[in-house]
């Protein structure tokens, strides 16, 4: 079955290039103009990704990623003119799996859009669940239970604490866990590895004297468990 993508775009002619584009490579494609049409479509049926302009009418990107992450966590690249890095990473910080900044090659952008698909498919017979004291990682059902209550956590981030608690007082590099969590296509630079688990320690912690997530300074991070 076609995977179906929202694109979210006020330029008639970025939109119809990018549809052009994915419909070439097998992908089903519905197209929104400004954020309140986009909030309608993805209400109406919820896609398989979202590529989401920035600077749009009605309601802006940020405003649709915050209705989106509402009650899903549907993956979301945002589509960007801004090449800051802060504007980047104030979506990573929103819940945003990806961005890509304009002008973009379209090889490019079909090769973020299939590793974000790729990152959030899990095999069925696979089962990864890991449970610590106060603390448990469920990629099955992509919940986090922290202290007996589930806490919402945008899919990239869940994926890096669980890709951590696995392998418990190993020492990963930010680049190793871009390659490792993010995937080897991805286009990022480390600074997004420190938003990631940023965020995480706000959910996390001092919840629990067994275990901390911490950074190794001068290395990377690592999920220590406290003898």
């Amino acid at each position: 079955m076609a995977r179906n993508i929202l694109v979210v775009e006020d330029d008639n002619n970025i939109s119809n290039l990018i549809k052009m584009y994915l419909d070439k490579e097998g992908f089903e494609v519905r197209l929104a103009a400004d954020g309140g049409k986009a909030v309608d479509e993805f209400r109406a049926q919820e896609p398989d990704l979202v590529l989401l302009d920035v600077m749009l009418p009605v309601l802006d990107g940020w405003g649709v990623l915050a209705r989106i992450r509402e009650n899903s966590k549907c993956p979301v690249i945002m589509l960007t003119a801004k090449s800051e890095v802060d504007d980047r990473i104030h979506g990573l910080e929103m819940g945003a799996d990806d961005y890509v900044v304009k002008p973009f090659e379209m090889k490019e952008l079909l090769a973020r859009i299939n590793a974000v698909l790729r990152r959030t498919e899990i095999p069925d017979d696979t089962q990864k669940k890991l449970s610590f004291d106060k603390l448990t990682i469920n990629l099955d059902s992509y919940e986090l239970i922290v202290d007996g209550k589930k806490i919402d956590t945008p899919p990239k981030e869940l994926e890096l604490l669980y890709h951590l608690a696995a392998t418990p007082n190993r020492v990963y590099t930010r680049n190793q866990l871009l390659d490792e969590v993010w995937g080897f296509d991805y286009f990022g630079d480390s600074r997004t590895v420190d938003v990631h688990v940023k965020r995480l320690r706000e959910k996390v912690e001092g919840v629990s004297d067994q275990w901390e997530l911490k950074t190794v300074w001068g290395v990377g991070y690592k999920f220590e468990l406290k003898a």
